[in-house]
């Protein structure tokens, strides 16, 4: 038999107590480094990787933090949020509803796929209770303080039904309602199992349905404050009700599945009041003093429920939360090649029809899988396509050219791997990032000298002006300080940039990569990313005849400099043959310092400057977040 409610608050209570010497540790650490994060070394780092966008590797990260707690400060700066944090927070609300059981009782539940709901087992711990209960959307006061009009959904258990009363989770579909599914109208949160999610000290926002009511949102002095094996400790203002909750981070990622209050109780388990007396139920849940919440890792909660489909057809639904939320799911078939295999290729869209999306990855992408990375792309379109009001993207329907391990294995040795070989720091980032070959190696030079300038530098007159020791690492130092980038990402960035312009072998293999999965007919939107823009452009010159481009999108692109724009295969900044061009820029990203792109490409360009965290300014899923560059993609497709 399931536990109650009160058994699982009587358990969290017992865990909490348990761990008191680790919650008196960190707040000694708290105090003695004078922040909130105080976590484990590798969990910090695992979360610095996950805000900087995962793409210099832990190596990298390391050196970034060149003084004792750089990357706690990297992680937890101050508590001011991007005017963006409201509106993304509010889209991603839709996703929680109020789940209304047969007995009068109420609990929270959020998608997590097209049709599927995951809540608390004590809300929904059996098959019979799930098919008399449904689930409301829009319960919640409108943006004049009138309440909107819910709509209900009945739950289906019938196609999946799966619970683990250990971590206290349930995963249930939803049926459709007059044709409607769910997820469809108002979106689902996209699970992750890997770490670096959030550390203790970050802020946990918590949405959900308190005593039943209509919808609340707990933000900000919310604090983490304890990792364990299962579950995250916390504080957040919550009411019973709020069972079922989503726990978020500030980038609204789920982070833990809410499931109780925790009471302070005494060495007996007894629990207590304010006044620090014994507890009884006459008293009401108000006079306990609640000292915590507890919430199981959503990481944990996915490993579980991945182990309990047995058979095909659940496993299939299962599907629906996506390649990085599965567990040990069958890997994803990619299209076949005749060509050297160098590792995976792209994934196409479906269904093959148009009109088409097509996402375009940058470097630092070897060893990855397609069809995850084309889930973080589609991740970050759909926060902002549910900013302005428009249904999710299924990940599905973009198609994703994939030529990551096939740069890697032209370009040999990464800059990373060597980055490791020299710890002692004695070669430099711009050392180890320069690519092959004389005539490349200039290239880069000029890129990073191109860049600098445009952000104001001028080298000292001592420096050797091409000399990678001199010019090009004050340049990049220059760089680091305006973007607070690390200047090793910068100079990965531009290393491969060089590489790509200066060597037709690695030009030609890209773009014949690129061409292997990409739309031979119809109408086609590109969006592209860091040195993904510089091949979309030389793309552009070698489409099928029957490809129209409506909409080009380049993001966090250095396009904008001309040591880039002069060595494309169009000879210069010239005008693609595009219906529409869109280019997304931050300030604070270094890749792109050369934007806006309108001083060198005229006006057929529109230029949007984006608001991206200083963590992750090089993000696409921050630039794909963006209200204007959404609803740009959104109205093609």
């Amino acid at each position: 038999m399931s536990p109650t409610l009160r058994e699982q608050q009587d358990l969290a209570a017992a865990r909490y107590r348990n761990r008191a010497p680790d919650r008196a540790e960190t707040e000694r650490k708290q105090e003695e480094t004078g922040t909130l994060v105080a976590d484990q070394p590798d969990q910090i780092e695992a979360r610095a990787e996950r805000l900087i966008g995962d793409v210099v590797g832990s190596r990298a990260v390391r050196q970034a933090a060149r003084t004792e707690g750089a990357l706690e400060r990297i992680i937890a700066e101050n508590d001011l949020q991007p005017s963006l944090f409201l509106g993304r927070g509010t889209a991603t609300a839709e996703s929680v509803g109020r789940i209304s059981l047969a007995d009068g009782g109420a609990g929270t539940g959020f998608l997590v796929g097209r049709r599927l709901l995951l809540t608390n087992n004590h809300v929904l711990p059996d098959v019979a209770t799930a098919a008399g209960a449904f689930v409301e959307f829009d319960f919640e006061l409108g943006a004049d303080g009138r309440p909107e009009t819910p709509s209900a959904f009945d739950l289906d258990p019938g196609t999946l039904f799966l619970t683990d009363a250990g971590i206290d989770a349930s995963l249930v579909a939803v049926a459709p309602a007059r044709g409607v599914v769910a997820g469809d109208r108002y979106g689902w949160n996209r699970l992750l199992r890997q770490q670096g999610k959030i550390v203790i000290g970050e802020a946990a926002n918590v949405i959900g349905h308190p005593s039943g009511r209509r919808k609340e949102i707990a933000v900000r002095n919310n604090r983490l404050l304890d990792q364990l094996p299962d579950f995250l400790h916390y504080e957040a203002d919550t009411e019973p009700g709020n069972s079922g909750s989503p726990v978020f981070n500030d980038q609204w990622e789920v982070v833990a599945l809410h499931h109780s209050g925790v009471p302070r109780t005494n060495d007996a388990g007894q629990w207590l009041t304010v006044d620090g007396t014994v507890w009884t139920r006459s008293m009401g849940d108000a006079a306990v003093d609640w000292v915590a919440n507890e919430g199981a890792r959503i990481s944990v909660v996915l490993t579980r429920l991945r182990a309990l489909a047995r058979t095909p057809a659940q496993t299939a639904v299962l599907a629906e939360l996506g390649s990085e939320a599965m567990v040990g799911a069958p890997p994803v078939e990619v299209a076949s090649t005749a060509r050297e295999d160098t590792g995976r290729r792209g994934v196409r869209g479906t269904p093959d029809t148009p009109p088409h999306l097509v996402f375009l990855h940058g470097r630092a992408q070897q060893g990855r899988d397609p069809a995850a990375l084309r889930a973080d792309w589609a991740g970050g379109l759909t926060r902002g396509l549910g900013s302005v009001g428009r249904p999710p993207l299924d990940p599905a329907r973009a198609w994703f050219p994939y030529y990551g391990d096939r740069l890697a294995h032209l370009a040999g040795p990464s800059a990373v791997e060597l980055a490791g070989a020299n710890e002692d720091g004695a070669v430099t980032a711009a050392e180890q990032a320069a690519p092959p070959g004389s005539s490349a190696q200039a290239t880069y030079a000029a890129l990073i000298e191109d860049a600098a300038s445009r952000a104001g530098f001028q080298p000292d007159a001592s420096e050797g002006f091409g000399d990678l020791l001199g010019t090009v690492q004050s340049a990049l130092t220059h760089l680091a300080s305006r973007s607070r980038l690390d200047d090793l990402f910068i100079a990965l960035r531009f290393r491969d940039v060089a590489l790509y312009l200066d060597d037709e072998q690695v030009r030609g293999e890209v773009l014949d990569t690129v061409l292997e999965t990409f739309p031979t007919s119809g109408p086609v939107t590109l969006v592209s990313h860091s040195l993904g823009t510089v091949v979309a452009l030389d793309l552009l010159t070698r489409t099928p005849p029957d490809v129209e481009v409506r909409l080009l999108v380049t993001a966090g692109s250095p396009l904008g400099l001309d040591s880039v724009n002069k060595r494309l295969l169009a000879g210069g900044p010239r005008q693609p043959d595009v219906g529409r061009w869109v280019n997304a820029w931050c300030v604070a990203d270094a890749v792109a310092i050369g934007c806006p792109l309108g001083p060198s490409w005229g006006r057929g360009v529109e230029d949007i400057r984006t608001d991206n965290p200083l963590t992750a300014a090089h993000s696409i899923a921050e630039y794909l977040a963006d209200v204007r560059v959404a609803s740009a993609i959104g109205e093609q497709v």
